[in-house]
């Protein structure tokens, strides 16, 4: 259950990402609307996170949050802005995936 908690934190998070950049590029009403969006997601994840806190210990939950925040904000940018894909991009990001999958296993040991 925390586990899943603390992937949901990761998602918002990559979603404030996201609505932080996308707030750099309009003006007026929209970029109210990405800024708004940013809150919202900014707080959502860092409720998250510090519930999931008092479960798993804050080193594995942190490194765990950022990972899957950056994954999934370069996957979105991969996919829907049109970022560069590269053998060293995907390699890195495969890393960053791995090391991700092993901080839950080693928490779980």
């Amino acid at each position: 259950m925390y586990w899943l908690l603390l992937i949901l934190a990761g998602l918002f998070e990559t979603g404030f990402a996201i609505c932080l950049a996308q707030s750099h590029k309009y003006t007026g009403t929209w970029h109210y609307i990405w800024l708004a969006a940013f809150l919202v997601c900014l707080t959502i994840s860092m409720y998250l996170l510090m519930y999931v806190t008092k479960y798993i210990s804050m080193g594995t939950a942190y490194a765990v949050w950022t990972g899957i925040g950056a994954v999934g904000t370069v996957i979105v940018g991969l996919c829907f802005f049109k970022e560069p894909i590269s053998f060293w991009r995907i390699f890195f990001l495969s890393s960053l995936i791995l090391s991700v999958v092993g901080l839950k296993w080693a928490a779980s040991q």
